[in-house]
């Protein structure tokens, strides 16, 4: 039913729709789009004016429908897919969830530190001329840049 959609939607659709988005949010509500923001947002406001915060929260529910529909709906006909398959081919069960736990709690320590997440620095910061932003975007990619050549050469050039 759904073998037209493609893998992964081409770079020059998506980015000027997350253009788009970022400038509407800051048009409609004068609101950032990132999410680890969002998060520390809602859970702030939740108690102090849940009015305010109801938007954030349908973000993060349709952060997770999104990715629902995604995995499970519009991909293969396996009963459940987790983006992980590969990991559960060399860990067991317990090891994957010990270690996922770890990741996202570094994540979010990570973001914390960094006064936001990498998809707020670059797609929001930097729509804002903020040179935090401008800075951490910078190092995020020429991180992934480096990292990406080092393991090009672990590996033999088989990525």
């Amino acid at each position: 039913m759904f073998d037209v959609l493609p893998d992964q939607l081409p770079w020059w659709f998506v980015g000027p729709a997350l253009g788009l988005l970022v400038v509407g949010l800051f048009s409609v509500a004068n609101q950032p789009l990132g999410a680890s923001g969002a998060f520390v947002q809602a859970s702030g406001l939740l108690r102090r004016r849940p009015d305010v915060a109801v938007w954030r929260v349908w973000y993060f529910v349709g952060m997770f429908l999104g990715g629902l529909v995604v995995t499970q709906v519009l991909r293969d006909t396996n009963p459940l897919r987790t983006g992980y398959d590969p990991m559960a081919e060399v860990f067991s069960l317990p090891v994957m969830v010990v270690l996922i736990f770890a990741g996202a709690t570094l994540l979010g320590y990570g973001a914390a530190v960094a006064g936001g997440c990498t998809s707020g620095h670059g797609l929001c910061g930097t729509s804002q001329r903020s040179l935090a932003s401008l800075t951490m975007t910078g190092t995020f990619v020429v991180t992934a840049i480096i990292v990406s050549f080092i393991l090009r050469a672990l590996t033999g050039g088989d990525l």
